[in-house]
């Protein structure tokens, strides 16, 4: 018997710690298998980090962790950035919730 607990909503946790250095966490939970993007912004809305694309993850809860670096896997400058999580359920049910960080050097 499979007891591990299934979200009943799409979830994005706050990250943690934040504030972080040199590394964070970000907690998601998905009530079913999505298609799912996680991706950090910079505070003018520009792409940072794209943790995740495209990807199909199973229901549950997941973690990732952000190291600080940028897609050429250049450390970031210290300042707030935002994380954002966009999913598609299996059922055509789509979710996006963005949030705050912010990096301490």
């Amino acid at each position: 018997i499979d007891i591990t607990p299934v979200p009943v909503d799409f979830s994005l946790d706050q990250n943690y710690p934040n504030p972080f250095n040199p590394t964070t966490q970000i907690q998601f939970g998905l009530p079913d298998e999505s298609e799912i993007g996680l991706t950090v912004y910079d505070v003018l809305g520009r792409q940072v980090r794209n943790l995740i694309s495209g990807s199909v993850k199973e229901a549950g809860f997941h973690n990732i962790v952000w190291d600080a670096r940028d897609n050429a896997g250049a450390p970031v400058s210290a300042g707030l950035y935002f994380y954002q999580l966009t999913a598609r359920g299996v059922d055509g049910t789509a979710f996006s919730k963005t949030r705050k960080m912010l990096l301490l050097k």
